[in-house]
Parts: C-alpha cells; sequence; structure tokens
C-alpha cells in the first residue's frame, strides 16, 4: 500500500515474495493479524524520496513474521537491497507501533531499524526533502525467537561492492562478533547452546557451524545506530513553497513536504543536507528532543528466547572506513563493535516518559456523494438517441446518455465513415506530435454545441495538465483507422468519444466511450463496447511529416475499455472522469493537415492549411483569445502562444534542424504526447515522482539520474537509472518502450501500442546519447549517476 491514508492490512498470508507487506509513504497504516512467511523480508514500514506525500504513524499488531530466508530475486528499486532473512525493516518513517508481535527463524533479524545513512552515497535519495531516519518507533510485548542466527560469511569484495542484500548481514555479524569479544558484552553474549551448537552442525553445510559455535549472528532487534545532529537555522531555514510561503507542518513541527515544494536550500558542513532543527531544542546546545525524536523505545515486556542477541546497534559503516573509503578513521575504530547494551531504548527509565500509543487507524464509513444520478432507463436512451434532427446536424440532446451505436449522435455525413465531413460545429484537429497507437491514423473532431463556445486556457509550470476548457454537451470524437497506401484503403477499427456532461445536482464530467466497428446487415456499424478488445490490423503509410514509410501488422491493437480510459484522461487537476489530453494550445498551434496522404472529406475541410487556434476563434468556437496570436501567414503558426513541435520534422521546435536543442525540444514533445498524460504529478504515474511535461526544467523529476520507484527486474531491464546521461544501455526509458521490452510488466506505454514507434524510440536514444550531458547548469541531477 503506497502514498495513501487510512489504510489498514490484515488476515492475509504473504509467502515467497521479495516482501511480503509493504506500506511506503503511508499517513496512518496499520498490518493486523497478518501471516508473513518465506519471504526475503516479512514486513517493511518506509518512505522513499520525491513522492506525493511523506508518511507518518503506523502500527503492526498481531502478526507473525517467520522464516522469512527467501533469496532475493529481484534486481531494481529498494527491495533490490533488501537481505534474506529479514522479520521486518524500517526506513525513513517516523512514529511506528510494534506490538503483540511474532518474530522467529529469520536468519538476519527479527526487526531491522535502518536509515538512508546507511546507503552507499549513489543511492541515497538527492532531494533534501525526505528525511532519511525512522524516529519514534515503539515496540513493547513482542516474542522473539531465533532470529539472526544463519547470517552469511563475509568477504572483503561484499564490504567494498556497498552491496546492501550480500555486505549487510556480514557488517552486522563481524561487529556483532567483535563486540562479544569484549568481556564487559559477557552477559549480553551469552555462549551458544550446546542444541544450537549441535544443530547447526548436524547437517552439511560447515558455514553453519562455524557462525553457530564463532558467535558470527544478528540479532532480534538490529539497529543501524545512525541519527542526524543539530543543522543549524542559518544553513537550513524553513523550507518555503513556490509562493514564498512556509511549507505546511504537523503539530511536532516536521513540514508536511509534497514533490510540488521546492527541493529545500540547505547546506551543512558543506553537504546537501535536510531541515531538522524541529527534532532539538530551540536553545543552545540544541539538545534532541526525548524520546520524541529518538529512535526507538523499547519496553521491558517484549520476550526475547536467549538463542540470540537481544539488541545490536552496528554503528552503520563505522571503523570500516579504511575498506569501504580507503582513508583511516581512527577515532571510528571504537565503533566497528556493537553496542548491545539496549538501556538507552528504555525511554522512561532513561528519559522520564515512553512515546505515546498512536490511536487505531479507522477508515472513515463510506457515505454516498449524491454525485451521480440513476442510471437512465431504456426508454429515455431509445427517445434520445432514435430523436430524428435535420440533415446535416448532430444529436445534441443525446449527449446526457450512452448511445448504443455511434450513428445515433448524427456526428458523421456519411454513418458509415468517421472520416466524411463532420455534422454541425464540428471540425476536425491534429495535434504537433501524436500519441503513437501501432502505426494508426487518428481522425479528431471537436463538436462544440450550439450557442456555446470553448475558452482559452494555457498552461503552466505549475499547471501543465491544463487544456481548453469546453462548454457542457462537447463531444470530442477520435477515429483510429490503418491506411494501406498499396491498395488505397483506409480501415476503420475504432471510434472513441468524449462527452462533457453534467448532472441534475450541477456536476460536471467527461465520460469516455469506446465503439468498435464491425459490419451488420452488410453495413458498417459502429457498437458501444464498454469492455473494449483486441484486434488484428496491418497498416502501409507514409508519416506525413518525416516522410518515413512505415509497413507491418499486429494481432495485438488493444481497444480500451472504459476504466481504462479513466488511467489516462483522469488527472486531479482536470475536469472530473476522462478529461481530455490532446487539446492543449501548445499541441494545437499548427496548421490543420490530415494524419494520412490518402483522401478524405476531413482532410479537405475548409480549416485545412489555417492555424487551428486562429480559425476556433475566427469561427466563434472558442472565446477569451488573445488579441493576437502573431500568426505567421506563411508557416501559420502563432508566435504569441506556447507551443511543442512535431517530434519526427527537424527543425520544428524554431532551433537549428538536428542541434542539440532541436533534438531535445522535439524528444520532450514525444515524451510529452506519450507519457506525460499518466506521469504527472496529479495523473496515473504520480507516485513515480518521474513527470515529463514540456513546462518544468530536465531534472531529477524528469528521470535524470533518477532510479525506478517500484519496478523490478524485468521492469527496468537491468539498467540503473530512467535516464543516464549519455549513457543508453544503463537508461530505463529507452529499454521501455523500445523492441527489448516485450512483457507488459516491462512495456511502456502500458496501453495503446503492442509494436515500437521506431522513429520516436530513436529520438529517444539520440537526446540520451549525444545531447543529455552530466552538467548541474543543464540538467540538475546529472552527476548523481553513480
Amino acid at each position: 500500500v503506497g502514498q495513501t491514508n487510512t489504510a489498514i492490512i490484515k488476515n492475509s498470508r504473504a509467502a515467497y515474495n521479495v516482501f511480503g507487506f509493504e506500506i511506503e509513504n503511508v499517513v496512518g497504516g496499520e498490518y493486523q493479524n497478518n501471516l508473513a512467511e518465506c519471504n526475503t523480508g516479512g514486513f517493511l514500514i518506509y518512505d522513499l524520496d520525491g513522492l506525493r506525500q511523506y508518511g507518518d504513524k503506523s502500527r503492526m499488531y498481531g502478526n507473525i513474521s517467520r522464516n522469512n530466508n527467501t533469496y532475493n530475486f529481484t534486481g531494481g528499486g529498494f527491495v533490490g537491497n533488501v537481505p534474506p532473512g529479514s522479520g521486518m525493516i524500517t526506513l525513513s518513517y517516523d512514529r511506528i507501533d510494534i506490538f503483540d508481535n511474532l518474530f522467529e527463524n529469520n536468519n538476519t533479524g527479527g526487526i531491522i531499524h535502518a536509515s538512508y545513512e546507511l546507503f552507499p552515497p549513489g543511492d541515497r535519495p538527492s532531494e533534501r526533502r525526505i528525511d532519511w531516519y525512522t524516529e519514534g518507533v515503539h515496540i513493547f510485548r513482542n516474542t522473539f525467537r531465533n532470529n539472526g542466527n544463519a547470517l552469511p560469511l563475509p568477504t572483503l569484495k561484499n564490504i567494498q561492492s556497498q552491496d546492501l542484500v550480500k555486505f549487510l548481514p556480514a557488517v552486522v555479524g563481524l561487529k556483532n562478533q567483535a563486540a562479544c569479544l569484549d568481556p564487559r558484552n559477557a552477559a549480553l553474549c551469552g555462549t551458544a547452546s550446546a542444541g544450537l551448537i549441535a544443530a547447526a552442525c548436524a547437517g552439511n553445510d560447515p558455514a553453519n557451524c562455524f557462525r553457530a559455535a564463532a558467535g558470527f549472528r544478528g540479532a532480534h532487534i538490529v539497529w543501524d545506530g545512525l541519527l542526524d545532529v543539530y543543522h543549524p537555522i542559518s544553513d537550513c531555514p524553513y523550507p518555503k513553497d513556490k509562493q514564498g510561503k512556509d511549507v505546511p507542518k504537523d503539530s511536532r513541527g516536521k513540514p508536511l513536504y509534497t514533490n510540488d515544494h521546492p527541493n529545500p536550500n540547505c547546506k551543512f558542513n558543506g553537504q546537501n543536507s535536510q531541515y531538522n532543527a524541529y527534532k532539538f531544542q530551540p536553545s543552545s546546545p540544541h539538545a534532541r528532543i526525548v524520546p520524541d525524536w529518538w529512535a526507538s523505545c523499547i519496553d521491558a515486556d517484549n520476550d526475547f528466547s536467549a538463542d540470540s542477541l537481544a539488541f545490536a546497534n552496528f554503528n552503520g559503516l563505522k571503523g570500516l572506513e579504511l575498506v569501504v573509503e580507503e582513508r583511516l578513521d581512527p577515532a571510528a575504530l571504537a565503533q566497528f563493535p556493537s553496542v548491545l547494551d539496549m538501556s538507552a531504548h528504555n525511554c522512561p527509565v532513561k528519559y522520564g516518559s515512553n512515546l505515546p500509543a498512536l490511536p487505531p487507524v479507522v477508515i472513515p464509513p463510506f457515505v454516498r456523494s449524491g454525485n451521480f444520478d440513476p442510471q437512465p432507463s431504456n426508454e429515455v436512451i431509445n427517445q434520445l438517441c432514435n430523436a430524428t434532427v435535420p440533415v446535416g446536424q448532430v444529436n445534441e440532446a443525446a449527449f446526457s446518455v450512452n448511445c448504443p451505436t455511434l450513428d445515433q449522435y448524427k456526428l458523421f455525413s456519411n454513418p458509415e465513415d468517421p472520416t466524411s465531413a463532420p455534422n454541425g460545429r464540428g471540425v476536425p484537429f491534429a495535434l504537433t506530435s501524436k500519441l503513437f497507437s501501432d502505426y494508426s491514423v487518428k481522425y479528431r473532431v471537436l463538436y462544440v454545441p450550439t450557442g456555446n463556445a470553448a475558452t482559452y486556457q494555457v498552461g503552466s509550470a505549475n499547471s501543465p495538465n491544463t487544456t481548453i476548457q469546453f462548454p457542457v454537451g462537447t463531444i470530442i470524437a477520435k477515429t483510429f483507422a490503418f491506411a494501406n497506401e498499396g491498395s488505397n484503403t483506409l480501415t476503420s477499427v475504432e471510434t472513441r468519444l468524449l462527452i462533457k456532461r453534467e448532472n441534475s445536482r450541477g456536476i460536471k464530467r467527461w465520460d469516455g466511450l469506446p465503439y468498435i466497428w464491425g459490419v451488420e446487415d452488410g453495413k458498417r456499424v459502429a457498437r458501444l463496447t464498454l469492455g473494449g478488445g483486441v484486434s488484428t490490423v496491418s497498416w502501409d503509410i507514409t508519416d506525413v511529416d518525416s516522410g518515413v514509410r512505415h509497413t507491418g501488422s499486429t494481432d495485438k491493437y488493444q481497444i480500451p475499455d472504459g476504466n481504462q480510459c479513466l488511467s489516462c484522461h483522469a488527472n486531479e487537476d482536470v475536469d472530473t472522469g476522462s478529461a481530455p489530453i490532446g487539446p492543449k494550445v501548445r499541441f494545437l498551434n499548427r496548421p490543420y493537415k490530415s494524419e494520412s496522404n490518402l483522401p478524405t472529406q476531413q482532410g479537405a475541410h475548409e480549416v485545412l492549411g489555417k492555424n487551428q487556434i486562429q480559425y476556433w476563434c475566427d469561427k466563434g468556437l472558442m472565446g477569451g483569445c488573445p488579441s493576437d496570436l502573431g500568426v505567421n501567414q506563411t508557416t501559420q503558426i502563432a508566435a504569441n502562444a506556447e507551443r511543442v513541435p512535431t517530434f519526427n520534422k527537424p527543425g520544428d521546435s524554431g532551433f537549428t534542424a538536428n542541434s542539440g536543442q532541436d533534438v531535445e525540444a522535439r524528444a520532450r514533445a514525444w515524451l510529452e504526447v506519450n507519457c506525460q498524460h499518466c506521469h504527472n504529478s496529479r495523473g496515473f504515474a504520480a507516485n513515480t515522482g518521474m513527470y515529463l511535461d514540456s513546462l518544468n526544467p530536465v531534472d531529477q523529476k524528469f528521470g535524470i539520474c533518477k532510479k525506478p520507484t517500484a519496478t523490478g527486474q524485468e521492469g527496468n531491464g537491468g539498467r540503473t537509472y530512467d535516464i543516464h546521461p549519455g549513457n543508453v544501455a544503463d537508461s530505463i526509458m529507452p529499454f521501455r518502450i523500445g523492441p527489448t521490452a516485450t512483457s507488459p510488466a516491462a512495456r511502456m506505454p502500458p496501453l495503446a501500442r503492442s509494436v515500437v514507434d521506431v522513429e520516436g524510440h530513436a529520438l529517444i536514444e539520440k537526446w540520451i546519447r549525444d545531447v543529455v550531458v552530466k552538467d548541474e547548469s543543464k540538467y540538475p541531477g546529472s552527476t548523481g549517476c553513480n
């Protein structure tokens, strides 16, 4: 469960996963009465960076975490760093109550409490909103049995590589072993029981026998011992939002960041740091506020079996500087042995108070919004859809219902041909760069209802999803057809409608309706098919912009169902429902021309060759237009309106053809029209933290040196970063849109295509290889790839 609120996971079993249960960036989470067994790690409560919200307050109780020793079989995201034998992991997440659970037979540790400081520099968050450290963990009334007793033996390569999967258990084992060589820890270490040694030595693995006899082991509770120090306000002031106002904060003074907030300007000892003054007393010497901002309180009512160390603070990588960083730090050598005494975590004794219990998570009861009208009766649908209207007019009254067949809306002069002349005020339009859909040709037509007009609106860096605003009753039709220039034929496969409606309570909504073309009684008919479908298609077409000839076929052309329309069209900052994506001023700033060289009536419409925005304004289809769009009479491009270029037309950006600026502008155009409708801060893929609009800088949020949030090996193709400057082979983006990403888990976009856009893929590779460089002034974050 990720990036949500009031989330409860209960009465479930997870086995043979990398992680069984995961609460990520959740505010108010709860694990209750679950069983995690035979995973790499049982339970995880943590925060990832660069996302829409950061987590706080989770409760974990009544669970069983046992035998989570399966090897880690993934290679991407944070979970790729999880060591086998992890009963539970906490990371960068504040306030967790862990009580009444059973942790047993987990080879590395029952609970592993870690921070991002433990990670190699290249794997640490680069943005400065996320707090690296987990504080306020309250552990009470749990039972721990046989945890940490089968660590892998260390090798120097494991430690030097800083591969957490391999080196963390080794470091923990070495440091615990060093601690137990100190006679002062004899009571805490005890001795391995004869039974445990005998059991470990009974098998055929001498390593297990050695581990048991030598005391090379983890613990019931393992902590990396890392906490931040006070960052002066002069170096790390309270963070501001984009308007220069203070970022909101909770009752304890912690900033409530989202990834919409600017990266704070914070430097401590010359390094990028996080504002953290809220954790410390305001006056010198700025002591830490305890126990609120102490790592954890471990109560005396936990039951620790004597077959394992109860607790180990292994001090991160302190004492290993010579091996890891090739530098000697004599002062840190004293911190090489683990600290096994957990009296500092007995909060009532040490600090005079304990952490207060978190309240139970309560999901509010469902209350009907009242925003939806009852389904219209068949009688009403038949009456509206079969209404008689004058020839050449649209059946505008039917916009409020889903007509069974497309022809009932009377959108086209020839009801069997959606490329014929539009009826009424319908006007065809085209985009500067178009969504790739298996080399289909799109025929888009806008129908603004009589007596109404759209409203001119442009986007901004803060609102890249903004489109032209359309009135209720607007219908936007988009037909997907396949051209065969060899036989001079054009076959329409589907027509999708977006209809803006208003219910009886005045609530406006866009509905997406898929119509599939077929033959009924010898006539071509498009029938409403909310369940979508799959079709076999072929194409032989010359691209009208690049002049490149494309031929091919697929038997996997996907026609989306009604809900899949929402996955692309439903963004939080636009109209409700399946709101339009394409009708943005920057996509429409061009002269109209059909996407195919094959003749159609729409291709000969009077808008042909004219700037589309100017035409809509002149015809009264759109109001609020600028007094002077500055349309060039030769190019028919408006100089005074925003614009993205045609991606496969060198020089269309206004820069010298195939210059670095031109390639980048065209690459960004392709990414925006194909990916940004999901990859934006209010879209379906907001949780990825990668946003691909053309109005914001190309930085880490655009994918520069950004590791994927949650994709596994199949999704990243063995590559490290979304965009690795100058390194196509290590960049995930070209892999996912390219020919080797063949599975649904790997292919992007996940809808709309089953084959590769050859021109688009080549452009993205060229941009990453030849244009994107490691230069912080041009591409912030670009030096962060390790």
